[in-house]
């Protein structure tokens, strides 16, 4: 851990709250990022292209040595409902995308950047969701959609740079106790959707929290590229 610098989007609730507080306690040199102001947290609004060049400089700035691993966790998930007009039905699409996906492969493009040029390798661990792989509801394309392309992002990344010592992992989650997931299992019949879990629940958002961790920190070069599921057998590949 020494001099290894991290920086965690999306930390102030859910999973990125639950991968910046182990990272914490592993003592890492961590800070993390949320949307509004937060103490402790840098506030950058990723749904605009300016939010994501000022949370690389702040962050930066706060970690000295510069960032050495990168956790892409920050995200929403809005319905979009397919009878919207043309215009909310765009916008939704469009800001989905930005945040979730765009937001995140700026960030990847930074980091890959500095660390060509510093020639000092580095980690990028992307949260995306099983919906990257199994689809989403009639009202979530382009939640969907985004997270298919964190996968195909991290893919790229690994395949590209790995000989440079840079290395991407990407984490699916499926349904996890957080507040999205508290207001979509609600809006959708509980007991019906845990139905389609085997496991019988949710995930919790520690359990995933202790895989981004161990990407980032333990899992072996070797390991570049992997997609690790975490559904509760809900979609199994």
């Amino acid at each position: 851990m020494d001099g290894k610098n991290i920086l965690v989007t999306g930390a102030s609730r859910g999973i990125g709250k639950a991968i910046f507080e182990q990272l914490r306690e592993r003592g890492a040199n961590v800070v993390g990022h949320a949307s509004k102001p937060a103490p402790g947290l840098i506030a950058a609004d990723l749904s605009v292209k300016d939010g994501v060049q000022d949370l690389w400089v702040s962050a930066t700035d706060r970690l000295s040595g510069g960032i050495h691993i990168l956790i892409n966790n920050a995200g929403i998930f809005e319905a979009n409902r397919l009878d919207a007009s043309v215009d909310d039905w765009t916008q939704s699409w469009d800001r989905t995308i930005q945040v979730n996906l765009s937001a995140a492969a700026a960030l990847c493009r930074l980091a890959v950047l500095d660390w060509q040029k510093k020639q000092t390798g580095g980690r990028i661990v992307n949260i995306a969701s099983r919906a990257a792989h199994r689809g989403d509801s009639p009202a979530h394309w382009h939640y969907a959609a985004s997270k298919a392309g964190m996968v195909a992002v991290t893919k790229t990344i690994a395949r590209a740079y790995a000989g440079q010592g840079i290395y991407a992992f990407a984490i699916c989650p499926g349904f996890t106790m957080t507040g999205m997931a508290e207001d979509y299992l609600e809006s959708r019949g509980g007991d019906k959707l845990l139905a389609d879990i085997p496991l019988g629940r949710v995930a919790d958002p520690a359990e995933i929290a202790s895989m981004a961790v161990y990407c980032a920190l333990d899992a072996p070069a070797s390991m570049t590229g992997a997609v690790l599921d975490a559904n509760g057998a809900s979609y199994v590949r």
